[in-house]
């Protein structure tokens, strides 16, 4: 049977046997993890899981004609969910400390990382999140405070997460090849986050404040609150200047007073 990758399933395979390799090192795996796999494709990452001998593979995946195939492939020894990763229940399916791989599609992978930053105690449910996006994206999450990429996932994603960029990886390590590079980054829970109640919450004000990421803050704090200058005073803000210049921590806590005049 042909593999024809769709594109509304953003596929594109990693057929690059030493990147599958270095990906599949990042985890650190031992035979007590259990690892889950998001969008495996073909199978070639997953095979490379299954030499590290992990206590359980399971793997979600959305095209029953790729699920076929991975049944076919590896029998009984992985666990096949056919889901779309977005609507699949996590932390209700994997009760124990889990080790997470994917190669995201590049349509839905910032939908998906925001989905995985706002289970509750992230930090016990996974250990640790090995995955690739396309560069553009991986670069708005890594970057840093005042440059251009600083963005909501900035600060959405580092709210949970302590977060590594591994490397980038040449179009052609794909099949088909996409137009654009990628990113492989590591992503761990962190134990100790800045308290906030609802992750929601927080997109929302970032979605406030990103919505016109030229303007000088006072628009956005004037939405936000009714008292915006008492908020300001308290956070020692300037309201002259932009989203980009406001480090992650001061939304944290600009969110956790929203919470608070919302409650």
């Amino acid at each position: 049977m042909k593999l024809r990758p769709k594109k509304s399933l953003g596929q594109n395979f990693l057929i690059d046997k030493n990147i599958i390799k270095i990906i599949a090192e990042l985890g650190n795996i031992s035979n007590e993890d259990i690892v889950l796999e998001v969008g495996p494709g073909t199978g070639n990452l997953t095979e490379e899981i299954l030499y590290k001998k992990p206590k359980k593979l399971a793997v979600i995946e959305k095209d029953k004609a790729m699920v076929e195939i991975l049944k076919k492939k590896f029998k009984e020894k992985i666990d096949i969910i056919n889901s779309d990763m977005l609507d699949f229940s996590y932390e209700n399916n994997f009760k124990k400390k889990i080790i997470i791989f994917g190669n995201l599609p590049y349509n839905i992978s910032t939908k998906i990382l925001s989905k995985w930053v706002k289970i509750k105690k992230l930090d016990k449910y996974c250990k640790k999140f090995i995955l690739m996006f396309q560069k553009e994206v991986a670069d708005r999450i890594v970057a840093e405070v005042n440059s251009k990429n600083y963005s909501r996932l900035t600060i959405i994603s580092n709210w949970k997460l302590d977060i590594k960029k591994i490397m980038d990886i040449n179009p052609k390590s794909f099949t088909p090849i996409p137009k654009v590079e990628s990113t492989i980054l590591t992503l761990k829970p962190k134990k100790n986050i800045y308290p906030i109640q609802d992750g929601k919450n927080l997109e929302h004000i970032t979605n406030v404040f990103f919505n016109q990421r030229r303007k000088m803050i006072k628009k956005p704090m004037k939405i936000l609150f009714k008292n915006y200058e008492q908020i300001s005073n308290e956070l020692s803000l300037d309201l002259n200047l932009r989203p980009q210049n406001l480090s992650k921590l001061t939304y944290y806590k600009i969110c956790s007073m929203y919470e608070k005049s919302i409650n």
